[in-house]
């Protein structure tokens, strides 16, 4: 089965129904926790005489699945590290820790007879999410101020990958003396 578009989860719509338990499952609110996609959390190199820090940041709020993250982590990655190996250090800042549901519906032939319909429609845990608001911190780079336009670059293609807008900020780091 196929994914739903983003389109049926990227507003955010009333509150996260998120709480699991790790040392008491059996009092969890959400009984299974969905496959994580997004595991990686930090790439590059950190170095102490980085002078550029750029954030990509939320300009409105919603709500993105963690495989979409996940393809804009792997393709602002594929982009630096093609273009300047070793002189970056790259940070997803927002955990997916919000649960999708999904009530999945029969069709076809005969389904009408199988199917509840909308009797006890909650849906199942079937996704992750992040919940970005308006200022956000996607994601983070540290690097040189040389790269500045790979940067960019690099940004304008991972907010492609994600639903909502976003804007780049970028800051000069002081050096630590």
């Amino acid at each position: 089965m196929a994914l739903r578009p983003a389109r049926t989860f990227r507003v955010i719509r009333g509150p996260a129904f998120t709480r699991y338990s790790k040392r008491k499952p059996r009092k969890s609110y959400v009984k299974s926790m969905p496959h994580k996609n997004l595991n990686t959390f930090e790439t590059g190199v950190l170095k102490q005489d980085y002078d550029l820090r750029a954030l990509l940041i939320a300009k409105e709020p919603v709500r993105v699945r963690d495989n979409a993250i996940e393809a804009a982590r792997q393709m602002a990655n594929r982009h630096l590290e093609k273009a300047i190996t070793g002189n970056y250090k790259f940070y997803v800042r927002k955990y997916p820790h919000e649960i999708l549901r999904e009530n999945r519906m029969l069709s076809g032939a005969g389904a009408d007879r199988i199917s509840k319909g909308m009797r006890l429609s909650f849906g199942k845990p079937n996704d992750l999410a992040a919940k970005f608001r308006v200022g956000d911190i996607v994601f983070e780079v540290k690097s040189y101020s040389a790269n500045t336009g790979l940067i960019t670059q690099a940004f304008r293609k991972a907010g492609q990958k994600m639903s909502g807008t976003y804007w780049l900020k970028l800051e000069t780091l002081k050096k630590a003396e």
